[in-house]
């Protein structure tokens, strides 16, 4: 029987290891771009943003962002131009963010460099064995068990 909490704990770490080098190639995309303006957390941030207009919570909740970071990185965002904030008509406590083009034009850069990957990965045949769609269904059930697991403390 293979050793499930060995197996379990590298996964976390290529998890996290995934996630590091994935921010590694946004700032290498940008910096060979000549746009080192930006962190490669906030190029992700606007990234996953997208076409949508959304609280800061509601982006919290779609990324891999903590909470104050989300705020501090928005402000940021908001300051050089990347996002536009408004203040919720219904509850002026809430504020909305969208886009702006420069903002639109970041989410573009991210998504070509995305695209290129994903060619390169099917043309290598990486991700055939298995597929990664069968992937991605085994990490929503360890995600959905970890959500479980967080509202049982609660």
């Amino acid at each position: 029987m293979p050793d499930i909490l060995g197996t379990y704990l590298e996964s976390l770490q290529i998890l996290d290891r995934l996630h590091r080098l994935m921010l590694d190639l946004i700032k290498d995309e940008f910096e060979r771009l000549g746009q080192g303006e930006l962190t490669p957390v906030q190029a992700l941030l606007v990234y996953n943003l997208g076409d949508a207009e959304v609280t800061a919570g509601e982006l919290r909740s779609r990324g891999m962002y903590q909470g104050s970071n989300v705020s501090y990185n928005l402000k940021k965002l908001v300051q050089m131009g990347y996002v536009h904030h408004q203040r919720c008509e219904n509850d002026r406590r809430s504020v909305r963010v969208r886009l702006t083009a420069s903002g639109e034009a970041v989410r573009e850069i991210i998504g070509q460099m995305f695209a290129r990957h994903a060619a390169g990965l099917q043309a290598s045949g990486v991700l055939d064995d298995p597929a990664l769609a069968q992937v991605n269904m085994q990490w929503r059930r360890v995600e959905r068990y970890w959500a479980e697991q967080i509202r049982y403390i609660y």
